[in-house]
């Protein structure tokens, strides 16, 4: 398929293919490096302008995203250790005490910034402007920010014009090997079924299973790069396309790893209840015969999904395959479903586990067509601007929470006196609603006028006709 793909169009191949080629990172760092150092000699910034390419190099990674995070990140720390430092290396010059002041003004700075690793660049960047001290500090500062802008630049403009990566093909490889892992664990799972069966060969394998949960959290990180890669991306677009499809894989393939676990569960709690002699005769031959069938039948349906996430064929001829074999799945469920039946009052427990045994495979299948299933919506790149809302919006509840909380108030308030308008136009009409609580309800209002005068009305008539002469 993808030699088809090549001969057809041999250029959109080779671009597809070219930011995986091995050294192509280090070209772009190197070229980077030799831009910005360049740029800043020409600009004159200092006599040595080491710094911007030394910023190119550091702010150039993998994806265009993190190469513009990286790069706002270091020149915020640039910033804030030479606004620390220029005052003080004016008035005071360099020493012990006013060190210890740079560096710990510098620290706190920067966690209140919150630049997480690049913490460090801000009193290195405060120190080395504190050790020209005098009246050349200002201009010391202007160039170190000057060569710091011009490698960010550089280094951003470099990994956005040469073929900015996108992980798609990585990232369908990890979400492939998951399923590939999960069907030759079941085919082997099957295996031992068919040879031999003993109560430690089902401890075994209840521990294999829970080793399974690993690869989860790898193949999530490869396709979180992907989708990172998306971000300020022009090639995006094959992300946007493959990213509905390997999330919604893998994250039914993650269930089907709990429901693996849990199947290895119940076949290893039918064994571990019965005595040693009879811990092979949990099941009969034939029920481990047909569980084995139909392990395989899901082994089989994995390598579709796997086909599907890897993208190496049509889609819709994998998931073609992936619901023949389910059906498949489904007729030998059927047969060991017969040959499991067991009578409740003869044997309580193996009518339970063998229940929760055949619960767990349906639920292994319905994962695996959730693995393929198309998805409901396409998928937008996460916007740069979601998480400082957020940070911002649970920074003003935590500040002002008063305030937030009486606006709230006022505009409920506002609410309810512009609902009382709409359905009383009338002011001098009683609003029901709101004079039932503090005047009673309205029949009682209005038959209290015609209670004849000096009687109490809240007399019930019984009791006044008691105590009247």
């Amino acid at each position: 398929m993808r030699l088809i793909t090549f001969l057809r169009r041999p250029w959109e191949a080779a671009l597809a293919r070219w930011g995986r080629i091995p050294g192509i990172r280090t070209a772009k760092v190197t070229l980077a490096a030799v831009l910005a150092y360049a740029a800043a000699d020409l600009l004159d910034t200092t006599p040595s302008p080491i710094l911007a390419p030394l910023t190119a190099i550091l702010v150039v990674q993998v994806t265009v995203f993190q190469t513009v995070t990286e790069g706002l990140q270091r020149v915020l720390s640039v910033l804030a250790g030479v606004l620390v430092a220029v005052g003080l290396a004016t008035a005071a010059g360099l020493s012990w005490w006013s060190l210890g002041v740079v560096v710990a003004a510098s620290l706190v700075l920067g966690q209140l910034l919150r630049l997480g690793p690049h913490t460090l660049e801000v009193p290195i960047s405060a120190m080395l402007i504190l050790a020209v001290g005098g009246g050349a500090a200002p201009q010391a500062a202007t160039g170190r920010v000057y060569e710091t802008l011009i490698g960010t630049a550089t280094g951003i403009a470099v990994n956005f014009a040469i073929v900015p990566p996108v992980h798609v093909e990585s990232a369908g490889s990890a979400v492939a090997g998951l399923a590939t892992r999960l069907g030759e664990f079941l085919r082997s799972l099957a295996t031992q079924l068919r040879t031999e069966w003993s109560r430690q060969a089902a401890e075994d394998w209840l521990t294999a299973a829970r080793g399974l949960s690993a690869t989860v959290l790898e193949a999530d990180h490869s396709l979180v790069r992907a989708e990172r890669s998306a971000v300020l991306n022009p090639r995006g677009g094959e992300v946007r396309v493959a990213q509905p499809r390997l999330r919604t894989a893998l994250t039914a393939i993650e269930y089907c790893t709990i429901v693996v676990r849990t199947l290895c569960r119940e076949i290893f709690d039918r064994t571990f209840y019965l005595p040693p002699e009879l811990e092979a005769d949990a099941y009969s031959a034939p029920a481990r015969l047909a569980l084995a069938d139909v392990l395989d039948a899901a082994a089989a349906a994995f390598d579709g999904v796997a086909a599907v996430a890897r993208g190496a064929e049509a889609v819709d001829t994998s998931r073609a395959r992936v619901l023949a074999q389910l059906d498949e799945l489904y007729q030998r469920r059927q047969l060991l479903s017969r040959l499991l039946l067991v009578d409740p009052q003869a044997d309580a427990a193996a009518w339970q586990q063998h229940g929760a045994l055949l619960t767990a495979v349906d639920r292994l299948r319905v994962e695996i067509e959730a693995a393929v299933r198309p998805a409901a919506q396409p998928w937008r790149p996460p916007s740069l601007t979601a998480g400082p809302r957020r940070v911002a919006q649970r920074v003003a509840e935590q500040t002002f929470p008063r305030i937030t909380g009486r606006s709230r108030q006022a505009v409920r308030r506002m609410i309810d006196a512009a609902a009382d308008n709409l359905a009383n136009p009338d002011p001098r009409t009683a609003r029901p609603g709101r004079r039932a609580g503090r005047d009673g309800p309205p029949g009682e209002q209005a038959a209290a006028p015609a209670s004849p005068a000096g009687e109490d009305t809240a007399t019930p008539p019984r009791q006044r006709g008691a105590i009247e002469p």
